[in-house]
């Protein structure tokens, strides 16, 4: 894969220029984390702390030939009942698989791939697990390593005031939109920082299954539920993360 065979370009600097473009993946009003909204949503959650022995490679939990059926049936989570993906009409490239490392990254380590739309989970003995992605303008418009700061499953969703201004019709949700199978965000997110900085820049899943492995008008970097789920119970909190 030729975006990821130069080590200079995998090093490319990290800059937070595009954070204003990057605000319709900020799921959160402008608060403390720790803030609860008014229909209390489940709280962030920051995984226990592991050791480095721990975190250095997820374990791999699937088989060699993938079951597709059951990877993308239908499943209840949260008190949500998320429908199946109709798999079949899905390029099997974006379908959830175990491939031979080409990130050339330690294991434990999250890379997306912004050209061939793909997410990697780097795990041992050369080996990947690689998930399809969709990505909207925020998800190519910020490059670079940072960290997974933390996890939310079922996470709320308020769009930014300029995406209200764009669409009045989002007013209602300026005070965020309350989990579930129809939130952009999904059954999992993703919250990645860069030296205690939020980017704004989210992985997460999308009730929209069609827009795997396509670009889209808005969002960061968006997952099958079924996938985000398998990538959130994968790694814990301060999982290294490199976008390119």
């Amino acid at each position: 894969m030729s975006s990821l065979v130069s080590r200079r370009s995998l090093l490319t600097g990290l800059s937070l220029v595009g954070v204003s473009a990057i605000s319709a993946c900020a799921q959160m009003p402008r608060q403390p984390i720790s803030a609860a909204s008014s229909f209390n949503p489940a709280p962030l959650e920051p995984t226990p702390e592991k050791t480095p022995i721990e975190q250095a490679a997820p374990e791999i939990m699937v088989p060699a030939s993938p079951d597709y059926t059951s990877m993308y049936s239908a499943v209840g989570d949260g008190g949500h009942a998320l429908p199946a993906i109709p798999f079949t009409k899905v390029d099997e490239r974006f379908l959830r698989q175990m491939v031979d490392d080409p990130t050339g990254e330690k294991p434990g380590t999250i890379v997306v791939n912004t050209t061939d739309k793909f997410l990697y989970l780097v795990l041992k003995d050369g080996k990947a697990m690689r998930y399809g992605v969709g990505l909207g303008r925020q998800g190519y418009s910020w490059k670079g390593r940072a960290i997974v700061q933390w996890k939310r499953k079922w996470p709320t969703w308020t769009p930014p005031s300029a995406m209200i201004r764009r669409d009045p019709k989002l007013e209602k949700w300026r005070q965020g939109m309350e989990p579930g199978v129809s939130n952009p965000l999904g059954s999992r997110a993703l919250y990645i920082f860069k030296d205690g900085v939020d980017t704004l820049y989210r992985i997460h899943g999308s009730p929209d299954w069609k827009s795997i492995g396509k670009s889209a008008s808005s969002g960061c970097v968006r997952m099958f539920n079924q996938d985000v789920m398998d990538l959130y119970e994968r790694v814990p909190s301060k999982t290294p993360l490199l976008v390119i």
